[in-house]
């Protein structure tokens, strides 16, 4: 018998250790976004405007609530769903500056960032098989994490001609009898579309009617221009459809201390806290006195970072249009996504040879899905030296290509 077992054992060896990995993890394909930027690195003369990313350092009293915490000897777990100070700081402000109440105790969950409640809420929704509707063009990880979840991802394309705001006509074509969550990326990574109350009001319908649940990544809603944003979870019955995630990164400048949040109703935030409990047990006990600063003492700062993201908005778009871009006005986040149509290249091509010939470095937008072909994504969270040298290159660049 144990010959046999033996035999057996050597008969089904794998012949290489990849074949020892799952079906699912082999599927999914590298970040675009990461794999291009590795070309990025063995060159000092670049200017990058990929990684979506804040120039600015974390304010420094945030940084020093850190420091205090370890001094004072604050190194231990805190509550699987974070400390209680902090959550209660984040229903404040979440209630006081977007309209939406949550309790706590049970509807909010503290993250190690945003990735992670994102992650989370699809694990915890996902029975293998169920659709899940991503507009795009989007942030590159809604797909891959569906498919680690077993579900099957829906791309639905959105268009310049709309600003890339999701429609109700495009939203009720994609619907099947199997679609369950409807996943939101409103201000837009990678386009900066948002969306209105107007514009939410026959989504909210169509996501009532279909019995779906919405995942709203709100991690850019303090950054917009002009107007306020308008959270998902505020419309009138979804709340409680909503798991409204968001985090520290981008508007108080902290993407290195990977602080997010997740909030919703208590069963789904309960079912999420259980993954929480088996993974990470809970984010690091430093970064979230340092995110209750930022909440407590940071929110004037947070302001005047979002001004100069404005100040850098206009002159990006107005840059990309004198070269003979066309460029849709973005009315969030921190960046621009420019048409690259006219020059005759794919996406992949314009941004390897404007790295290669005009020395920077920009995202191309067909790694973002569905819509993304002919346009490049270009981060504007960075100087307006690096920012006005960069358009000068890319003008250089644009030029070269048109007289042949």
């Amino acid at each position: 018998m144990i010959k046999e077992d033996s035999e057996q054992t050597v008969s089904v060896r794998r012949e290489s250790m990849a074949d020892y990995l799952s079906p699912l993890v082999r599927g999914i394909k590298p970040s675009g976004i990461r794999r291009f930027f590795d070309l990025v690195s063995s060159r000092k003369d670049i200017i990058t405007l990929g990684v979506g990313e804040p120039d600015f350092v974390t304010p420094w009293h945030v940084r020093e609530a850190a420091v205090y915490s370890l001094e004072t000897g604050k190194t231990q777990y805190t509550s699987n769903a974070g400390m209680p100070e902090l959550r209660g700081a984040i229903g404040q402000y979440l209630n006081d500056s977007f309209a939406v109440e949550y309790n706590p105790a049970n509807e909010i969950l503290v993250t190690v960032g945003g990735s992670e409640a994102i992650d989370l809420a699809l694990r915890a929704l996902i029975t293998p098989g169920d659709e899940i509707l991503i507009p795009e063009p989007c942030y590159i990880s809604y797909s891959p994490i569906t498919s680690l979840s077993g579900g099957v991802a829906v791309g639905i394309e959105t268009f310049a001609a709309d600003n890339f705001k999701l429609r109700a006509d495009q939203l009720k074509a994609a619907i099947t009898p199997r679609s369950k969550v409807l996943i939101l990326c409103y201000p837009s990574n990678p386009t900066g579309g948002i969306m209105t109350r107007e514009d939410w009001l026959p989504i909210a319908k169509l996501v009532e009617e279909n019995d779906l649940i919405v995942i709203s990544d709100e991690i850019y809603a303090e950054l917009t221009y002009g107007s306020n944003h308008v959270s998902f979870a505020a419309m009138p019955g979804m709340k409680d459809r909503t798991i409204l995630v968001s985090g520290f990164s981008k508007a108080f400048a902290m993407t290195g201390w990977r602080m997010g949040y997740a909030c919703g109703h208590s069963d789904l935030i309960a079912a999420m806290l259980k993954i929480h409990q088996y993974t990470v047990m809970c984010a690091p006990i430093m970064a979230q006195y340092a995110a209750l600063e930022a909440l407590q003492h940071g929110l004037e700062e947070k302001d005047r970072m979002i001004e100069s993201y404005n100040q850098r908005r206009r002159l990006v778009v107005k840059g990309f249009r004198d070269i003979g871009l066309e460029c849709h006005e973005p009315q969030g986040a921190f960046y621009a996504f420019p048409s690259i149509a006219s020059t005759g290249l794919t996406s992949e091509q314009f941004a390897q040879r404007l790295l290669e010939e005009g020395g920077v470095a920009a995202v191309p937008g067909d790694v973002f899905g569905l819509g993304g072909e002919g346009h490049i994504r270009c981060s504007y969270a960075t100087s307006v030296t690096q920012l006005t040298e960069a358009l000068d290159r890319i003008g250089q660049f644009v030029h070269k290509l048109k007289q042949g």
